[in-house]
C-alpha cells in the first residue's frame, strides 16, 4: 500500500514539472516574443514638436488666431520594422464631441519630420470636422481644450483609402496594422 502511494506521489510531481515547463516554454515562444517587441514598440515610440512640449500651450502661430498652420513635428524611435505612418490630429473636448483637425496617412516609415506648414509629399490629407482636407489649427469657442496629435507605425506601406475618407474610415482601414503609437498632447484656450 505505501509503495503505490509513493509511485502516485512521484506520478504527481512528475506531472506538476512537465506542465510548468510546458508552460515556460510557451510564454518564451517566437511568437509571443513579436508581442512583446511590439508592445515595447507602443511605448517606444515619439512624437515631439520643436514649437511646444506635451502637455504646454500649443503657440497661437498654429491656431485660427494666427497663421492656422501646422506646427513642426518629429518621430523617433519608429519601429524598424514599420512600413508606413498615420498622424490623427483631434480635440476630444469640442462641445459637440471629438473635433478632427488634421489627418495624415501613407506616410513613408522613412519620414521623420514633418516641417512647419507642410506634409510630406504623396501622402493623403484625409477630411477634417470642418470638412476640408488641410491642416485646420485649434480654434476653441471657449476654455483651455487639449489636442492630441496621434502618430501610429503601421505594418503596411499604404492604406487603399480615398481623400474624401474620414477619421472613422482611416482607423478602421488601420485595425490590425498598428505596430507602434505614440502621441503629443498641446494645449490652448482663446
Amino acid at each position: 500500500m505505501m509503495k503505490k502511494f509513493f509511485v502516485f506521489a512521484i506520478v504527481i510531481i512528475v506531472a506538476g514539472f512537465l506542465y510548468y515547463q510546458m508552460a515556460d516554454e510557451k510564454s518564451s515562444s517566437p511568437e509571443n516574443q513579436i508581442i512583446n517587441n511590439s508592445s515595447i514598440s507602443k511605448i517606444d515610440m515619439k512624437i515631439t514638436s520643436s514649437a511646444f512640449e506635451n502637455n504646454q500651450n500649443i503657440p497661437a502661430k498654429y491656431t485660427c488666431d494666427g497663421e492656422n498652420t501646422n506646427p513642426p513635428l518629429e518621430f523617433l524611435d519608429v519601429p524598424a520594422n514599420a512600413s508606413s505612418l498615420v498622424l490623427i490630429m483631434d480635440d476630444p473636448d469640442a462641445p459637440s464631441g471629438t473635433w478632427v483637425h488634421w489627418t495624415l496617412w501613407n506616410i513613408p516609415a522613412t519620414v521623420h519630420l514633418i516641417e512647419e506648414n507642410s506634409a510630406p509629399l504623396r501622402v493623403i490629407e484625409g477630411k477634417t470636422s470642418s470638412g476640408q482636407n488641410k491642416y485646420g489649427g485649434p480654434c476653441p469657442p471657449s476654455g483651455t481644450h487639449r489636442y492630441f496629435f496621434k502618430l501610429y507605425a503601421l505594418d503596411v506601406p499604404k492604406l487603399e483609402l480615398p481623400s474624401h475618407s474620414d477619421k472613422a474610415a482611416l482607423e478602421q482601414a488601420m485595425e490590425g496594422h498598428i505596430i507602434g503609437q505614440a502621441e503629443l498632447v498641446g494645449l490652448y484656450s482663446r
